[in-house]
């Protein structure tokens, strides 16, 4: 038929009609959310920055109510400190909230790096994240030790 979009009548060389099937092209965009995309661009960094021992690879998770943070050697693949606001030790001494409780996380880290003898980190890997309230009272418990800039 004629009016059939996926179909269209060309002539071979000896002038005689032939039937080909042509498919249409159909361009479907790519999902490319916020948050996907700085899973991607997350993808891409970790390729760049890998954990030593000397210069661990920080990475911060936060979901909608706790923090996790963790000192990742990627070379070895050892995690050197975990610490989260879930942690009774850190929740328990006298009892905080969340925030306080990322503030606890991120001093904590700080003497976890003195005893394991590091200086810096190689890489800050906030999974994407944007710095909430808990993430900026961690941030600012890591960067009077000189992780982050002030």
């Amino acid at each position: 038929e004629k009016g059939d979009i996926n179909q269209s009548v060309s002539y071979s060389l000896l002038g005689e009609p032939t039937d080909l099937f042509v498919k249409t092209l159909v361009v479907e965009a790519k999902a490319n959310t916020r948050t996907e995309s700085a899973k991607i661009r997350n993808r891409r960094m970790l390729k760049k920055f890998n954990g030593t021992p000397r210069r661990p690879r920080l990475s911060v998770f936060c979901s909608e109510k706790q923090l996790y943070a963790m000192l990742v050697d990627d070379k070895n693949k050892k995690c050197l400190f975990y610490g989260s606001t879930l942690q009774r030790s850190i929740r328990d001494d006298p009892t905080c909230t969340t925030i306080d409780a990322a503030k606890r996380v991120g001093e904590e880290l700080v003497k976890a790096c003195i005893d394991l003898n590091i200086n810096e980190i190689s890489y800050y890997d906030r999974n994407g994240f944007a710095r909430g309230e808990r993430m900026q009272a961690f941030e600012i418990a890591i960067s009077n030790y000189g992780f982050l800039p002030t």
